[in-house]
């Protein structure tokens, strides 16, 4: 049983400046006796969460509050995550507030945590006990007492690691208990409030670390020496190491043994590795190394390769997108443009000339393409170049290639095939859980209808990779139903070669300028995606890349002891990434990813699309 803790501030007034203040000091939450206008808009500036404390009125995140006040909130259909109950008055009165609010916590002082927790412990109650404590010794002896949320106030993090000793599996919370879904919330809650808590949470709900990294950010991950997880920044975390293969993996314990016997997780099973926090991290990481090392050994590999992004226009409104352009009438970021075929066969030339075997094709959904021009273009590609491997065009492109001719995605497929395609990217998969698609990218192809083209491709020959894309709106369990997808379709057919997680990269991406997703992932987050993707697809799909587009070289590198086999290509121009506000280069060397395998300790290996050896020596 994990125990919860928030770092709150009361006040009976704040200013922006103090709130952006408490906010670096670690504060997610300030509760406001008398919450007014101005209180929520200097709270809501300085990246917190304003919680009303007098009443049942305003427009705050939350409320703690008197029982009767309770009732009142329930009665106008405010969700229970939303209200804690302070435990004034009778026994019967609280406990008549709780049950009918379904308040997710019951507000006490110390001395009346016993008393309380009996209460709380009563069949239909969804509550905890929730107490101010102010040392180390008061939260042992509320928590010994059964309080399982803790308030904290100015605690320093050297502090919160000592009580990490004391309770063990400690998580921190927002204003909201962690587990609220992002359409909950999205329901019911203003849209700078919805803003505002997106900006805290990771994906299950729980407050977010407070390094600066994110994906696509020039800084290295903020991973201590001796760990892989990043949950704490403590001097005990910091300077620790991790705790041996499956020590510290406590409930998951038994799915990770059965995966490491070859019994792979369920879906359920999935969504709880995906939701390890700190010691739990480090021993999924551990499967997953020990997996890829049964699998892969000690090489690494990588493709010289070339992406040409032909288009940036596209009529596709993906939220995550700040690559595609519509006309200029729009007056978007940046000036559309088309590449001819000629242009693009050029370009494809001069990578053949620098040692480059696959040119990747991948661009915008013109409004005036149809499915001839992608056959066209490799037609093209062939003709000058016959031996270029040619991985080109999502199942998106595909469906709307055949969409545009009038016909079925099998003939379209086999006409590109016959062209002289090789291999299908996995991209346009974002999140294979259409309800998280729907408010993603609303007006793209569905789960099924990309499966269909990946199942009709792999059945004729043409093979794929697989990807997800992460960090954004998703959560725990739309990344297992993702990989249910993945293994579904790879028991049925074995086409995918890899499997590519893809970071969401949060700074210019539109959903997040509008204030509707989080922030990209976080690092342990990154871990898990890897680490679990290795252990899901145990004897399925034998290479897991680690992209250092997204996350650059140090976050690769620290990737390969979390199930990774593969670092991806040297991309010579890829600008998709850039365009979402990533500050890793579009381009690597050869050299340069041999040199960053060679580093920790592996055997570099350059390989062709469909992963075979190229060369070993160097």
């Amino acid at each position: 049983m994990f125990t919860s803790f928030l770092r709150v501030r009361p006040t009976s007034s704040i200013h922006e400046l103090t709130a952006a203040t408490r906010a670096r000091e670690g504060t997610t939450t300030l509760e406001v006796d008398g919450l007014d206008a101005a209180d929520r808009t200097a709270c809501l500036a300085g990246g917190l969460l304003p919680v009303e404390t007098a009443g049942p009125d305003g427009k705050p995140a939350a409320w703690v509050v008197a029982p009767e006040d309770a009732l009142r909130l329930a009665k106008l259909a405010v969700p229970g995550w939303r209200i804690s109950v302070r435990a004034d008055g009778e026994r019967a009165v609280v406990l008549d507030a709780l049950a009918r609010s379904q308040a997710s916590f019951l507000r006490v002082g110390r001395s009346e945590v016993v008393e309380y927790v009996d209460l709380v412990g009563l069949p239909g109650l969804e509550a905890v006990v929730s107490v101010f404590v102010d040392t180390v010794e008061d939260a042992r002896i509320a928590w010994e007492a059964g309080a399982r949320d803790l308030l904290l106030r100015d605690w320093s993090n050297s502090q919160i690691g000592e009580l990490r000793a004391v309770v063990g599996d400690l998580r921190e919370r927002t204003a909201f208990p962690a587990g609220v879904t992002v359409d909950e919330g999205r329901a019911v809650l203003d849209d700078d409030v919805f803003t505002a808590w997106l900006n805290l949470i990771d994906a299950a709900g729980w407050a977010r670390p407070r390094y600066s990294w994110a994906p696509g950010k020039d800084e290295a991950p903020p991973v201590p020496a001796g760990r892989i997880s990043a949950q704490w920044p403590d001097d005990v975390w910091v300077g620790g190491q991790a705790p041996a293969a499956l020590d510290g993996a406590g409930l998951l314990r038994p799915i990770l043994q059965r995966s490491l016997e070859g019994v792979a997780p369920t879906v359920d099973e999935l969504e709880q590795l995906f939701q390890a926090r700190g010691d739990q991290v480090e021993a999924v990481a551990f499967v997953a190394d020990f997996l890829r090392e049964r699998t892969n050994g000690s090489q690494v590999t990588y493709v010289v390769n070339r992406n040409i992004n032909y288009t940036n226009m596209c009529y596709f409104r993906c939220g995550f997108c700040a690559f595609s352009k519509g006309p200029k009438s729009l007056n978007l970021r940046g000036d559309p443009y088309l590449m001819g075929v000629d242009e693009i066969v050029g370009w494809t030339k001069e990578a053949w000339d620098r040692g480059a075997t696959e040119v990747t094709l991948q661009g915008g959904i013109h409004p005036e393409f149809t499915g001839d021009f992608y056959a066209g273009v490799v037609r093209a590609i062939k003709a000058e170049l016959p031996d270029m491997h040619i991985h080109g065009f999502t199942p998106l492109e595909v469906w709307q290639g055949a969409e545009t001719l009038g016909v079925s995605v099998k003939v379209f497929l086999s006409q590109l095939k016959g062209a002289g395609l090789g291999t299908l990217p996995g991209t346009a998969a974002e999140i294979l859980d259409d309800s998280v698609r729907e408010h993603l990218c609303p007006d793209k192809i569905r789960t099924s209808q990309w499966s269909e083209v990946m199942i009709t491709a792999h059945e004729m020959g043409l093979r794929a990779t697989a990807t997800v894309m992460f960090g954004h709106i998703d959560a725990p369990r739309s990344w297992a139903n993702h990989y249910e997808v993945i293994r579904q379709i790879q028991r049925r057919t074995g086409g995918f070669t890899e499997f590519v997680p893809l970071s969401f990269v949060h700074m210019g991406a539109p959903i997040w300028l509008r204030g509707r997703s989080r922030p990209g992932p976080t690092w342990d987050e990154v871990v898990l995606i890897h680490a679990v993707a290795r252990i899901a697809f145990d004897g399925l799909i034998d290479n897991i890349q680690a992209s250092w587009v997204k996350l650059g070289v140090d976050g690769a590198q620290r990737l390969l002891s979390a199930g990774c086999n593969d670092v991806g290509g040297t991309l010579m121009g890829e600008i998709i990434t850039r365009s979402a506000g990533a500050a890793h280069g579009t381009e690597i060397t050869p050299e340069e990813l041999r040199t960053a395998i060679v580093d920790v300790g592996r055997i570099p290996a350059l390989r062709s699309t469909l992963y075979e050896v190229l060369q070993t020596t160097f």
